[in-house]
């Protein structure tokens, strides 16, 4: 059972990802539930109802194709709720000409409905150097 369980949870993972790859923010919305709550990298500290808006408006500042991928993802499940975590890598260029490369943490929980599991927390994060500067550390690498 667990093994389906996680096959299934890691399809969605991969359904996501591949979506943002596409720059599909109605593919992005789909794997999540109505009411989704996403930490992310970018301001405000929270979003209660992300939508396709500001997924729309992300992938316009992208010129070409968005390379994403999840790494070293690992998966806990029990009953209708799961959590998984891992390392994102996110690639391309932006259409200001600068290129991306950075690794990032990513943390999703999960909830099974009677329509399959779906997404209802998504947290990204990157570690900020303790030397006082507050400046995050983009430039790690796995």
């Amino acid at each position: 059972m667990a093994n389906t369980t996680e096959a299934r949870i890691h399809a969605l993972v991969e359904e996501r990802s591949a979506a943002l790859r596409r720059k599909d923010a109605k593919g992005v919305v789909a794997c999540q539930a109505a009411d989704h709550v996403l930490y992310s990298l970018a301001p405000p500290l929270r979003i209660d109802d992300p939508g396709t808006a500001g997924l729309d408006d992300w992938f316009a500042t992208w010129d070409g194709p968005i390379g994403y991928e999840v790494h070293d993802l690992g998966i806990v499940a029990d009953g209708d709720v799961a959590f998984c975590h891992g390392l994102a890598h996110l690639t391309g260029t932006k259409t200001d000409g600068e290129r991306a490369d950075v690794w990032f943490r990513i943390t999703l929980g999960l909830r099974r409905t009677a329509d399959g599991w779906t997404i209802v927390h998504e947290h990204e994060s990157v570690p900020f150097y303790m030397d006082g500067s507050l400046r995050a550390a983009v430039d790690l690498k796995p």
